[in-house]
């Protein structure tokens, strides 16, 4: 099939390269000529395992190209995909279609008779329903479900199609996009654009509800001398809960979370049912506070001032294998303790440019040794691999002081006090303090 994708940021660039390798002749569309030309060369303009290799065999086959011209891509096929951004509106928690309705409104004297816009974007539900009429061409939803750093696995081998259409051949279009990862066994939900639209924001409503859950009691573990992450396991062990995102620390950030529990609520609200997500104003609340935690106990482990300490920070980016460093808690974490009177020294294997960019003002190594030069605290905030695998006896050479604060809980505190360091983290007792009758095991 011929398909055009509107948009070549994070969503657009990923699902391009993969539409390509699925077999489909594709083009990309981009107002940014840079991009496009980067794109179009093989380079993505972000850190993401395994895109490159995928983007430029899709370009070395010429099944892959890239344009500025919706012109060219009114008139390349007859379904496009949009995937534009949708960031939070200024001063508002409700989403900002306004680079949707200008992709649609400028594709729109360029679309085909029977041509099909997809939507990928993450939007508020009607949206879908609104551009159609606002085109006068069918408008179908087809929500991406991508994780940071496994988008090319997430897109090639997806947990669930879900495709919002009003039209049986709409329906058959995308079976036919979708063709061999249906026959590979991958689930294909059809339903409406409003259900369509709303999968995204209650998925990821749902799993930042179930992070700050367990947040919510590491902040009641701290206070009663319980261990966080054996609670979360024993409650892992239950298959109504199940273990996955029950995983206590700094919280989540990013583009997706943050903002979609905030899109959903405005969206409740301007449909008159905000009380029934009220909620999430608790749970995006409770997300926050974490940072203010990491910050309070990174203070305590110094002996009460973080004014005029060294302080190192491992991670910048909002999670692992990505350089993405929008809403990142690390960063925040950084900049709170930077203000507080602290000599901050960031370290991330991907992302210290973009980190660079957004706080020039921290200082940032390349290495993590460096960076943890002459350090009263070390921060551990983002659960890079790389830091698990560190060797606390020879970090322990180049610190000023051995004490690290594990705001991830992934770090072995038994290793790291055996090599001499002092070990704080959120929603864990003291060393030999007892729980529920004996001492806790995991210490």
């Amino acid at each position: 099939m011929r398909l055009t994708v509107i948009g070549t940021g994070y969503v657009g660039a990923v699902h391009a390269a993969c539409l390509a390798d699925l077999g489909h002749d594709v083009l990309g569309v981009d107002i940014d000529p840079e991009r496009t030309a980067a794109l179009a060369c093989g380079r993505p303009p972000f850190y993401e395992p395994g895109l490159s290799e995928l983007l430029k065999r899709a370009v070395d086959t010429g099944r892959l190209r890239f344009t500025t011209s919706l012109a060219e891509a009114g008139h390349f096929g007859d379904t496009h995909f949009l995937c534009v951004g949708t960031p939070q509106r200024p001063g508002s928690h409700a989403a900002d279609l306004t680079y949707v309705h200008a992709a649609a409104d400028a594709l729109a004297p360029h679309l085909r008779d029977g041509a099909l816009l997809v939507g990928k974007s993450t939007v508020p539900v009607g949206t879908a329903d609104a551009l159609a009429e606002r085109l006068c061409a069918e408008v179908a939803w087809n929500p991406e479900f991508l994780r940071e750093g496994c988008a090319v696995e997430d897109t090639l081998c997806p947990e669930r199609i879900v495709v919002g259409v009003r039209s049986a051949e709409a329906e058959g279009r995308l079976r036919a996009v979708y063709t061999p990862l249906l026959q590979a066994g991958t689930p294909f939900i059809a339903t409406d654009p409003p259900t369509a639209e709303l999968v995204k924001l209650a998925s990821n409503s749902f799993l930042a509800t179930k992070i700050s859950f367990i947040n919510a009691l590491s902040e009641i573990c701290e206070a009663a001398g319980a261990d966080v992450l054996t609670l979360a396991e024993a409650m892992g062990r239950d298959s109504r809960i199940g273990p996955h995102f029950l995983a206590p620390g700094l919280g989540f950030g990013g583009s997706c979370l943050p903002k979609d529990i905030r899109a959903l609520t405005a969206r409740a609200e301007e449909l008159g049912k905000g009380g029934s997500v009220s909620f999430l104003r608790q749970v995006d609340a409770i997300n926050t506070r974490q940072r203010l935690r990491t910050v309070d106990l990174a203070e305590r482990l110094v002996g009460g001032t973080l004014a005029g300490r060294h302080v190192a920070v491992l991670g910048a980016a909002f999670k692992p294998l990505s350089d993405d460093v929008r809403d990142s808690p690390a960063l925040a974490v950084a900049d709170a303790v930077h203000r507080r009177g602290a000599q901050v020294r960031v370290h991330d294997p991907e992302a210290v440019d973009n980190a660079r960019a957004v706080h020039p003002e921290l200082q940032y190594a390349l290495d993590v040794t460096k960076a943890c030069e002459d350090a009263d605290v070390v921060l551990h905030l983002t659960e890079w691999p790389q830091y698990r695998e560190l060797d606390p006896a020879a970090l322990a050479t180049v610190v000023r002081a051995p004490v690290i604060a594990d705001a991830r809980n992934v770090l072995d505190p038994l290793t790291w006090r055996a090599a001499g360091w002092t070990v704080g983290a959120l929603g864990r007792p003291e060393p030999g303090r007892r729980t529920g009758g004996r001492p806790c095991a995991s210490w």
